[in-house]
């Protein structure tokens, strides 16, 4: 029988406390978001020192990501090469920048983490380190 799992507040809770961490060892500013897997938020948090664009950009990136079952630079890349603009989505919530990636349990999309503030490489490592902090039960 299958059963389907639902990314909790506690787990979304547990990856943003993991990325903060670094953030906080790097004395840097950046916001993070972790989304459902519909792409709704879960949990926030905005550190010292972050841009105020990447509020809502952070919290895209995870919308991106969740929904369309790819990491958000994927998406800004395969826009870029077929000529197809994010906006034909229908969603102006959609974005293509690197920091945005899907949160996977038992080959299921649960969710999404995105990061915004600092480069896009940066972006996409710590988006990567929450993830690892991640555990489904099982």
């Amino acid at each position: 029988m299958y059963q389907s799992f639902n990314l909790s507040h506690q787990d979304a809770a547990q990856i943003i406390t993991f990325i903060q961490a670094e953030l906080e060892r790097q004395n840097k500013g950046a916001a993070v978001a972790v989304v459902d897997a519909h792409g709704e938020l879960l949990a926030f948090l905005r550190t010292d020192g972050c841009p105020l664009a990447s509020i809502n950009i952070a919290i895209n990136k995870a919308f991106s990501a969740s929904r369309e079952r790819k990491e958000s630079a994927q998406l800004g890349q395969s826009a870029r090469q077929d000529d197809f603009p994010l906006l034909y989505y229908g969603d102006i919530r959609y974005v293509g920048w690197g920091g945005g990636l899907p949160i996977v349990y038992a080959g299921q999309i649960v969710g999404g983490v995105g990061v915004s503030g600092l480069s896009e490489d940066e972006d996409i490592m710590l988006a990567r380190l929450g993830l690892k902090a991640f555990s489904a039960p099982g």
